[in-house]
C-alpha cells in the first residue's frame, strides 16, 4: 500500500523540524547556563568583589544577559553568537582554573572554599559542552 503524497510531505518537514528541535534545546539551555553565571559574577559583585575584579565581573554579568537574549531570538547569526557565547563561558572557566592555581592569574588567588567557586566550575564546565555542541550543530545547519 503506497503512502499519501501529503503524509509523505508531512514527513519530510516533520524530519527537518526533528533536526532544529535539539538545536533549540541546546540554545535555551545554553542560554539558562550563561544567566546562571551572569548571575554567579553579578551576586559577587553584591557582596563584596571590588575594584577591578568586581568591574570584570559586572561586565561578565552584562554580556552573559546580552548573549543569553541573543542565543534565543537570533536565527541568522546563530553560529556568532554561539561562538561568542562559548568564548565567554570558556574564558571564564579558563580563569578561574588558572585563578585556582598557587600562581593565580594576575596576582589574584582564589579557592574552591570562595563564594560559589565550586558552583561556577559546574555551570560554566556544563556550559562548555552545551554551548560547544550549539556551534557544531549551528555550524552544519547554517545556509539550511
Amino acid at each position: 500500500m503506497e503512502m499519501p503524497a501529503e503524509r509523505r510531505a508531512g514527513g519530510a518537514a516533520s524530519a527537518g523540524a526533528g533536526r532544529r528541535r535539539p538545536l533549540l534545546v541546546l540554545r535555551v539551555v545554553g542560554a539558562l547556563l550563561l544567566l546562571g553565571m551572569g548571575e554567579i559574577h553579578l551576586f559577587l559583585v553584591l557582596t563584596g568583589t571590588g575594584g577591578l575584579l568586581g568591574a570584570s565581573f559586572v561586565v561578565n554579568a552584562v554580556a552573559s544577559l546580552v548573549l543569553a537574549v541573543a542565543l534565543v531570538v537570533t536565527r541568522e547569526k546563530l553560529l556568532l553568537v554561539s561562538a561568542l557565547s562559548l568564548l565567554l563561558v570558556l574564558g571564564t572557566l579558563l580563569a578561574l582554573l588558572i585563578a585556582l592555581t598557587p600562581t593565580g592569574l594576575f596576582g589574584l588567588r582564589s579557592s574552591l572554599d570562595y563564594t560559589l567557586a565550586p558552583t561556577s566550575v559546574v555551570v560554566e564546565s556544563i556550559g562548555v559542552v552545551v554551548l560547544a555542541t550549539t556551534t557544531v550543530l549551528a555550524f552544519r545547519m547554517r545556509g539550511r
